[in-house]
């Protein structure tokens, strides 16, 4: 079938991918855009399973909360090279990844997430977007993990989308909320709580530090080395537990005080590092 020369530009514009690729592709559905565009994405997906070896060490994370829901969405979606991860269809991608995980039926894997609609766009799936957007690019994309939560959160992104932190909380989101986020994917504390820390471990350094404390202070009587000992264990807490740290915006409370006077409790932290796997 021959096919004109300003038919195959018109499929070129719409799809954005080489003119050479569009004609061979029109060709083969004899015409039809729809067939040929879905032979494109074939031809696009095998591709790109035969780069899967490539390194992706960029992309964003992306956090969308459905209010109406009360369900928190968090993705990351990796790709191969920083103008990529800022290009404005890689950016609707994560975004829509994000949007349908929260307002959708949900799913337990990336490749469940990927096979269901486009939100906002009618007759196609988010991993035929995906391939769509492969074919322009010619970058591996990885939706690497996915997370959904139903119930009360808040949550932070860094400004270069990759860091992000959610908090889990019994009561209303509020901008004390935000700021215990921003100090979570800041701060990085390993732990909740002081009763999260392993039993063991606390012994060992509640050891370590009676041991020095008597070794600095040989004269002094029992009551005021455990007082030295009680605020080196508090140093050690504030430094590996959230709620006994001090408060970023105001270093005079601890952030479980913070959370007392808001008048919500934290029940988790999830904080991901792009690329990093928890």
């Amino acid at each position: 079938m021959e096919i004109s020369a300003s038919q195959v530009k018109a499929f070129r514009d719409k799809t954005g991918l080489p003119m050479m690729d569009c004609k061979k592709a029109l060709v083969e559905a004899e015409g039809n855009e729809d067939k040929a565009l879905e032979i494109l994405r074939k031809a696009g997906a095998k591709t790109m399973a035969g780069r899967t070896d490539r390194i992706t060490q960029e992309g964003r994370i992306v956090v969308f909360t459905d209010k109406a829901k009360n369900v928190t969405a968090m993705i990351e979606l990796l790709c191969e090279s920083e103008p990529v991860s800022n290009n404005a269809d890689f950016e609707l991608l994560a975004t829509a990844l994000a949007e349908q995980l929260a307002t959708g039926p949900g799913a337990e894997t990336p490749a469940e997430l990927l096979a269901q609609p486009f939100p906002h766009k009618s007759g196609i799936t988010l991993q035929q977007f995906l391939d769509e957007l492969f074919n322009k690019i010619r970058e591996v994309f990885r939706l690497s993990r996915i997370i959904r939560i139903e119930g009360n959160t808040s949550s932070y992104v860094h400004h270069n989308k990759h860091i992000a932190a959610l908090l889990v909380i019994d009561g209303e989101d509020s901008l004390a909320a935000r700021d215990i986020c921003m100090q979570v994917a800041s701060m990085n504390p390993p732990y909740l709580r002081k009763e999260d820390i392993e039993p063991s471990i606390v012994a060992k350094e509640l050891e370590l530090q009676t041991k020095q404390a008597k070794e600095r202070n040989p004269n002094k009587p029992d009551n005021i080395l455990q007082k030295i000992v009680d605020g080196l264990m508090n140093t050690f807490y504030a430094e590996r537990t959230l709620l006994s740290q001090p408060f970023v915006k105001d270093p005079s409370k601890t952030v479980q005080q913070v959370c007392k006077d808001a008048k919500f409790e934290i029940k988790k932290t999830i904080r991901w590092v792009l690329g990093q796997e928890n």
